[in-house]
């Protein structure tokens, strides 16, 4: 199946924007009588028939539609931005992939990069997602600094995590991690968190945590860390 991607989807019919509809009938060469899925990315699948093959607003009408449920769990990473906004953008594709909820890009003392632009994250991920056939878009939040967010009330109910470069310590993740829940995990910069920073999260009670005897380069710490919740709530 191919799935394409519409906000604010009205029934009974559909006017699709411009990159979608080019897309649809210049690429796919779809016509006229096709049927088409859609998703708004809010968790509701459209099945529809192309009534108007305009590579510059194509027309649908909807012939059913289902909402697809959302997970029983939550998953929040939390990560410093790479000073390759490509090493990023391959970590967005690939955990979008894997499957999680919401993204934000944190400020740290040793960040190399303190500015990302989330518009172009953002179309990574949708990308990704009519790959995969996600029918929920997981949220992406503008970059904030590393105090704020470890002392925001909103992770009160969550699981809380910090990942960081520590040969001594050894509690794994998924050692550690309970199936079914809420999860903010914390990615540092290529310079990793500062000792500093490490002991305020702990005041916050989030909890240190390995991701393997391997040191992981940021982007593939978050990947791996999605990966490990993911298979602990297969």
């Amino acid at each position: 199946m191919q799935l394409f991607f519409q906000q604010h989807i009205s029934p009974p019919t559909i006017t699709l924007e411009p990159e979608e509809s080019k897309h649809l009938t210049r690429v796919l060469r779809k016509r006229e009588g096709d049927t088409i899925h859609i998703t708004d990315g809010e968790g509701n699948l459209y099945e529809c028939k192309l009534t108007d093959a305009n590579p510059k607003k194509s027309i649908l009408q909807v012939v059913s539609s289902e909402q697809v449920p959302a997970d029983d769990f939550y998953i929040h990473l939390a990560i410093a931005p790479t000073k390759s906004p490509d090493r990023m953008e391959w970590m967005i594709e690939k955990i979008t992939e894997i499957g999680f909820h919401e993204l934000t890009l944190l400020s740290t003392m040793n960040s190399e990069r303190s500015f990302l632009k989330t518009e172009r994250l953002h179309k990574k991920m949708i990308s990704a997602c009519k790959q995969s056939l996600k029918y929920h878009t997981p949220k992406i939040n503008q970059t904030i600094d590393f105090k704020s967010l470890i002392n925001n009330s909103e992770f009160d109910d969550f699981e809380k995590f910090i990942a960081y470069v520590d040969e001594n310590h050894d509690h794994h993740l998924l050692d550690l991690a309970k199936p079914k829940g809420k999860y903010v995990i914390l990615i540092g910069p290529e310079g990793d968190f500062d000792p500093k920073e490490i002991q305020e999260a702990m005041d916050q009670n989030f909890q240190p945590i390995s991701l393997g005897k391997s040191r992981l380069r940021t982007e593939t710490a978050g990947l791996a860390a999605i990966q490990m919740l993911q298979i602990l709530n297969r």
